[in-house]
């Protein structure tokens, strides 16, 4: 059961802060297919982490 906390708050904080890393990608510009595919695994990356975190306990109010 604690792995699955784990995992879960794992998730939920990943899905909260994986936009920052966006930034620079969008600035440097999407001008190639290995930054497309930079994009695009970012863009999997975070709905898998939404997925995952999406029943983490420590993000509701008490």
């Amino acid at each position: 059961m604690r792995l699955h906390h784990s995992v879960t708050a794992a998730g939920f904080w990943i899905g909260t802060l994986l936009p920052v890393v966006y930034l620079p990608v969008i600035l440097a510009g999407i001008d190639s297919i290995s930054r497309l595919s930079l994009f695009v695994g970012l863009l999997a990356l975070h709905a898998l982490a939404l997925v995952v975190g999406h029943d983490y306990s420590g993000s509701r109010a008490r």
